[in-house]
């Protein structure tokens, strides 16, 4: 199963973004949506898991809820805008990946086991960093990550 992983959109959906999501099957993003519409436009790609950030305040984004937990294949993913508010080992807990976003820096890394994904962001350019989303690919129990570079 293919997954788009986005983040941190502040409301600005790139058509670069829409066109590297393109043949997800599932799209989540780890917050700071800052509009509905941009969920309304990812779901014309495929269906949408979102969590709440700390910019999604407004009347259609603020029922967010703060945490996710997603089930593909066999493998159990924890999603979450802000990395510093995982109150759990996820390890522990049997969770094959930690989503988050917040930091708007892109991060694929593995800790005890456990694979801890950050899109980056795909809205508003920030100091100089890149614009960035992900493709998750999920296999039965394998994840496999990769960041895509948007202009």
């Amino acid at each position: 199963m293919r997954i788009g992983v986005i983040s941190d959109t502040h409301g600005l959906l790139r058509e670069g973004a829409i066109d590297a999501l393109r043949g997800s099957e599932l799209i989540i993003h780890a917050g700071d949506v800052d509009t509905a519409v941009v969920l309304d436009a990812l779901r014309q790609i495929a269906p949408v898991v979102a969590v709440r950030g700390n910019v999604d305040y407004g009347d259609d984004v603020a029922a967010l809820p703060e945490r996710e937990i997603v089930s593909v294949e066999q493998c159990r993913l924890y999603v979450l805008h802000d990395l510093a508010q995982l109150d759990l080992d996820p390890a522990a807990a049997g969770y094959s990946a930690v989503i988050y976003g917040h930091s708007h820096i892109a991060k694929i890394e593995h800790r005890h086991g456990v694979l801890f994904l950050n899109p980056g962001s795909a809205g508003p350019r920030r100091f100089k960093l890149p614009i960035t989303l992900a493709h998750l690919t999920v296999t039965g129990a394998q994840l496999d990550a990769q960041l895509v570079h948007l202009r």
